[in-house]
């Protein structure tokens, strides 16, 4: 395996304000027998909001007060990927999706967390990530997740019809999504592990495309695509999705996953 060699740039005035600091190793949480670093910069400063956006379009990824990048000695698996929302090609898979989740209403939230949404993730995560790091994750470490962030953030709720007019309609999935200058970052979603044919997780991102288009924005970050990782593989899925290179974006082709 060949030593990483990307490369970021960031503008001066940006970088002028901006320390960045190296991770010890890891085991990487994607890949067997692969030991991980990364790269990081705290955001908690008087520019978080424009820092969290250069950044992002270099291929960082943000976690409460943190943007991280990869920085591993002899592993380049994991790429930035977004979704070119203008050129998505919307299958008739796509439209099975949307159309088993019609009678969901997405609802922006302020970013603040709240018991319920917690609820759903421990059902999440002991569903689906049962040995996980997040799995021990508590209600004040939930808080620090979503209340912590710096940037222009949303929780976007979503729901099944109310029931009975009182009530505000079973909450089904959770995403929490940074409003960027050029798109939607999906930071992290969860959803209930009980509704195993509505595809939620698909779903949410359809969803993103969605919005984006609505609000005129060209890309919708999914994060990292790790190539034969079950975690992170399925994300090859949404066509045409772009690659970080260094500085650059380019198309994912079929050989990139092949």
């Amino acid at each position: 395996m060949k030593e990483n060699k990307n490369t970021f740039s960031i503008p001066p005035e940006v970088a002028r304000s901006v320390r960045f600091h190296i991770t010890t190793s890891q085991p990487c949480p994607y890949l067997p027998d692969r030991k991980e670093r990364k790269v990081f910069a705290n955001l908690s400063t008087h520019n978080a909001v424009e820092l969290n956006d250069v950044l992002t379009r270099v291929g960082f990824r943000r976690s409460q007060t943190i943007a991280y990048s990869p920085a591993c000695i002899s592993c380049q698996e994991c790429k930035s990927v977004r979704i070119d929302v203008k050129n998505f090609k919307w299958t008739q898979r796509w439209r099975r999706v949307l159309k088993k989740n019609s009678d969901l209403t997405r609802t922006p939230c302020p970013k603040t967390a709240s018991n319920e949404q917690f609820r759903l993730l421990k059902k999440y995560l002991d569903s689906r990530h049962d040995n996980g790091g997040m799995n021990d994750m508590t209600m004040r470490d939930y808080i620090n997740m979503v209340d912590a962030s710096p940037v222009r953030s949303v929780v976007f709720e979503y729901r099944q019809p109310k029931q009975f007019s009182s009530d505000e309609g079973i909450l089904t999935s959770t995403a929490l999504t940074d409003v960027l200058k050029d798109g939607l970052s999906m930071v992290y979603s969860f959803f209930s592990p009980n509704e195993t044919t509505r595809g939620l997780g698909t779903y949410m991102v359809l969803d993103h495309i969605r919005l984006a288009e609505e609000l005129g924005l060209p890309y919708v970050y999914l994060g990292y695509w790790v190539k034969g990782s079950d975690k992170m593989g399925y994300k090859a899925n949404f066509r045409p999705l772009e690659v970080c290179e260094g500085d650059d974006w380019r198309p994912l082709l079929d050989e990139d996953n092949s």
